[in-house]
C-alpha cells in the first residue's frame, strides 16, 4: 500500500487521487472478500498476541466525509476480534468541560495502552477540519494546531506507539449515492441526518482542508494513507492489509510460560 502513503513534505491534491482506484487488487470484489477473510482470520491471531505480549500499542485514525465508511470499515475489518483488546473512540462536539480546556485534553485519555488498538472514528482532525470550514476558531488559532498535532504524535510514538491514519477518499457522486440509499430503504433512515446535507454543500471547503491537513500532518512517524473508497471491498482491504503488516512488523512473541508449569498436575 506503499502508493497510497502520503510522503511527508508533499504538497497533496486530491484531484490526483481517484476515489474509485483499486490498483495493486484486479481479481474482483469476490477475491476481495476471500481475501478479506483470510486476513481477518490472521488479525485473530495478531491482535490476541499483542494482547498476551503487553508491549506494544496501535492506533488507528479514520477521517472521511460524511458516508465516507468509517464504520463500515470498522465493522468489516474487525468482525471476530476479542473486544478485551479493541475499542473504538468517536469524538463528537466537544462538552462545554472539554471547551473549557485545550483541544487535546479529551484526546489523550482515549489513545492505546499497551496491548491494545484503538480506532478513533473522527479525531484530533476536526479541530483543523470543522473548526476551519465553520469558522469556530481564528486563523491564526487552528493553523498552529497542524504543529501541535505532529508533536502530539511524534510524543506518542516515542512513547511505544505506532499510529495508523487513514483518510477514506470518496467523491461528491458517490456521496450522493450513499446518502440517496439511506432515503430509499427504511432500515437505514436512522443513519440519514438532514445536517449532511448543509455539510454537503461545504465539500469544496472540506476538499481543501483535508489538502492542507495531508500535506501538513503525515509525517515519518504517523504517514497519512488514502484509501480510495468509493469501492468499500477496496477500502476494507487497504485498511486490513495495512493493520496486518503493522502488527506483523511488530515481531511479537507470547510472553514466556512460568516455571513449574509442567509439573502441575490438575485433578
Amino acid at each position: 500500500m506503499k502508493h497510497l502513503r502520503i510522503k511527508p513534505g508533499s504538497k497533496v491534491d486530491l484531484n490526483d487521487w481517484d476515489p474509485s482506484d483499486h490498483s495493486g487488487f484486479d481479481d474482483g470484489e469476490q477475491a476481495a472478500r476471500e481475501r478479506l477473510i483470510t486476513l481477518r482470520e490472521k488479525l485473530e491471531k495478531l491482535q490476541e498476541l499483542l494482547y498476551a505480549e503487553h508491549k506494544h500499542r496501535l492506533l488507528i485514525v479514520l477521517q472521511a466525509m460524511d458516508t465516507g465508511g468509517k464504520d463500515g470499515a470498522i465493522a468489516k475489518v474487525f468482525d471476530g476480534v476479542n473486544p478485551q483488546g479493541v475499542r473504538v473512540a468517536s469524538f463528537k462536539s466537544p462538552t462545554l468541560p472539554e471547551l473549557d480546556r485545550d483541544y487535546l485534553w479529551r484526546i489523550h485519555p482515549q489513545v492505546p495502552g499497551k496491548g491494545e488498538i484503538v480506532i478513533f472514528n473522527r479525531s484530533h482532525y476536526e479541530d483543523v477540519l470543522i473548526v476551519r470550514v465553520h469558522n469556530l476558531a481564528p486563523e491564526e488559532v487552528w493553523k498552529r494546531r497542524y504543529a501541535q498535532i505532529n508533536d502530539f504524535e511524534r510524543m506518542l510514538t516515542e512513547a511505544g506507539a505506532t499510529i495508523l491514519k487513514f483518510f477514506l477518499h470518496i467523491d461528491k457522486d458517490e456521496q450522493k449515492q450513499r446518502l440517496q440509499a439511506r432515503l430509499d430503504d427504511p432500515s437505514k433512515h436512522w443513519k440519514f441526518n438532514v445536517g449532511d446535507l448543509a455539510e454537503r454543500k461545504l465539500w469544496s471547503d472540506y476538499m481543501k482542508a483535508y489538502e492542507d491537513l495531508l500535506s501538513k500532518t503525515s509525517t515519518d512517524w504517523a504517514p497519512w494513507i488514502v484509501v480510495p473508497a468509493n469501492h468499500k471491498w477496496y477500502r476494507n482491504l487497504v485498511v486490513i492489509e495495512s493493520v496486518v503488516g503493522a502488527l506483523e512488523d511488530f515481531d511479537m512473541r507470547y510472553p514466556p510460560s512460568p516455571p513449574g508449569l509442567d509439573k502441575i498436575i490438575i485433578d
